[in-house]
């Protein structure tokens, strides 16, 4: 299409994937990218449809008070963060925003006591987790595309966004540790040197394929190295390389993975040095964190976060209690010494494997947890083996609860259910399922990504009918 530009478009809020929201004297919605709510802008608009448009901002006319200055050198490029260029309190309006009006809009639920977000302690430094692609094709700037220079096409770093084959080459993240930088800088400088293939995503080729780097507020650090061929002797050099030059790896660990995609929850992990897991704690417990196992992202939020879960849940030690997608373990341990019984059930058998292991060495005896797709083993046979739960705690993954399960819990008719959720919009769709039966009376949402449009949100149902 002919690019058409508009100019001094005033921006008036905040649309998906970190882009702003305008609308043209004609009444034209327009998505904007690079652009803050507040700020009025030249855009330059390079898709349109019957209903919208997408653009991008080439010159600020006037900037928001919201527009701060990214911290990271790859913002607007890389695609991990999408609202570095906004300020934290803003971020902080914006999410609550977007709780309350999917909860209203999607859910129903208007008569609700909706607190103010908590905000996370510290806005860079803080996932405990990241995962970097190998790549044979770097993205190149625009300046690199024109240079007649021979250029280094291998990158360690992020997919950028729209495009599944090219790799954001990264030098500095700023959401984990910089020891993280370090470890990820290494490895690739290695590969480099030593002319090993990065992975070729068009034709599925290439000896290094992703590096997930994972860390722990004790001080632990774990990566995981994963390989698309099997070469043991290139393989073991470059363990060994990284192990002299991080003494401190607690768990050094690899993958051959030969299949068409990344996951490794099908593939064995093999540990090569130290241990297999990271142990991370929280008030008196220590949680054993494994390669395939879910920990929340960012530890301390964490933490706050099932501070809230223990104080919806109101129990007074005689409650039977059932905690569905439970990871680790880690909600169904941290509210067991306020219990008689919990009871947690996952998909993924390692990490229900590590959770009994946990609770073994929490020394917490009236747990017990049970490996199974959702759907299918939350049925009347599990019911009758575990009695009937007086309190539910779910915390599903981003599509929410599948509709047999909420069924379930309608026919189970538990006194209260807390709902943990990180994606609010199929939070709200699943609220709605069950709104004749139950009252939402609280929601509090939980910032546990900066710079991101994500929001952990928690609410607290309340059975209609005794």
């Amino acid at each position: 299409m002919k690019r058409k530009k508009i100019e001094k478009l005033p921006l008036t809020g905040i649309a998906t994937k970190g882009k702003a929201l305008a609308r043209t004297e004609e009444g034209l919605v327009v998505f904007v990218q690079g652009g803050v709510p507040g700020d009025i802008a030249d855009v330059e608009v390079y898709k349109k449809r019957r209903s919208y448009a997408e653009g991008r901002v080439t010159k600020l006319v006037n900037p928001s008070p919201d527009r701060v200055e990214p911290k990271c050198e790859h913002f607007g490029v890389c695609g991990g963060c999408q609202w570095q260029h906004l300020s934290y309190e803003a971020q902080l309006k914006h999410k609550q925003q977007e709780v309350h009006n999917n909860l209203q809009r999607i859910g129903g639920i208007s008569d609700i006591e909706c607190f103010p977000i908590i905000g996370s302690v510290n806005i860079f430094d803080y996932r405990n987790k990241m995962e970097y692609s190998f790549s044979n094709r770097r993205w190149l700037t625009k300046e690199e595309t024109q240079s007649s220079s021979t250029l280094e096409r291998n990158a360690l770093g992020f997919h950028k966004p729209g495009m599944w084959d090219k790799v954001v080459d990264i030098n500095a993240c700023h959401l984990q540790q910089n020891h993280a930088n370090d470890i990820r800088n290494f490895v690739r400088d290695y590969a480099i040197n030593h002319q090993l293939e990065f992975f070729d995503h068009r034709i599925k080729n290439g000896l290094l394929r992703t590096m997930m780097i994972r860390n722990s507020s004790v001080g632990q650090w774990m990566v995981v190295i994963q390989f698309f061929e099997d070469q043991k002797q290139v393989r073991i050099n470059l363990l060994d390389a990284l192990i002299k030059a991080f003494p401190e790896i607690h768990s050094l660990n690899y993958v051959i993975n030969t299949k068409a995609n990344d996951s490794i929850y099908d593939q064995e992990v093999v540990c090569y040095h130290g241990t297999p897991f990271i142990e991370e704690e929280m008030e008196d417990l220590i949680f054993r964190i494994t390669p395939k196992a879910f920990y929340q992202t960012n530890s301390e939020q964490a933490f706050a976060l099932y501070k809230i879960v223990r104080q919806m849940a109101q129990l007074t030690g005689s409650e039977r209690v059932y905690d569905l997608y439970t990871g680790l373990g880690t909600i169904a341990q941290f509210l067991a010494k306020d219990a008689a019984y919990v009871v947690g059930v996952e998909s993924v058998p390692e990490a229900i494997e590590a959770a009994k292991e946990n609770a073994v060495r929490n020394q917490i005896t009236n747990t017990h947890f049970e490996v199974g797709d959702m759907k299918k083993v939350f049925n009347d046979g599990f019911i009758d083996r575990h009695g009937k739960p007086d309190v539910v705690i779910t915390d599903p993954p981003r599509d929410g609860m599948h509709k047999d399960v909420i069924n379930q819990l309608l026919k189970l008719n538990p006194k209260r259910i807390v709902y943990v959720s990180c994606n609010v919009s199929t939070q709200a769709r699943d609220l709605a399922l069950m709104k004749d039966s139950y009252k939402v009376t609280s929601a509090q949402p939980v910032d546990m990504f900066p710079h991101t449009q994500h929001v952990e949100n928690v609410v607290l149902l309340e059975r209609i009918h005794d």
